[in-house]
């Protein structure tokens, strides 16, 4: 049996910016390689399930780009050393179709610990006025 230590704040926090990292770089291999198998999605354009190629590609072919992003009001819960829960406020700036716009969202995700490392299982983003 495989024991893990109980995961950090910082360690958590460090995960899901690595995420958004990779999401910034347009990196689909390192944000397929971070989603679970079959990952839950919730957003403005509803709940979606995607996998971990749908998840690259969409990194990759997106016709938007990350510019920056900074968390608030970050908040992690460990339930038990392999789940964690990180959700946050964040300011985003992008470009969509050409166009920069801001965003402020509240964020959450769900990340599992197994044979592959650490996955995101799922993640929701409501858009805050």
């Amino acid at each position: 049996m495989n024991v893990h230590a109980m995961p950090t704040t910082d360690e958590i926090v460090a995960l899901e910016k690595s995420y958004w990292n990779a999401i910034k770089a347009k990196d689909g291999k390192k944000t397929a390689a971070l989603s679970g198998k079959s990952a839950l999605v919730t957003g403005t354009q509803g709940v979606m399930r995607i996998g971990k190629d749908k998840m690259r590609e969409m990194t990759e072919e997106g016709k938007w780009t990350l510019e920056s992003y900074a968390f608030d009001d970050v908040e992690v819960s460990t339930p038990s050393p392999d789940v964690a829960l990180i959700a946050y406020t964040v300011n985003q700036n992008v470009t969509m179709d050409g166009k920069p716009k801001k965003m402020r969202a509240a964020d959450s995700s769900v990340w599992i610990r197994g044979s592959n490392g650490w996955e995101c299982h799922a993640h929701s983003e409501t858009v805050l006025n």
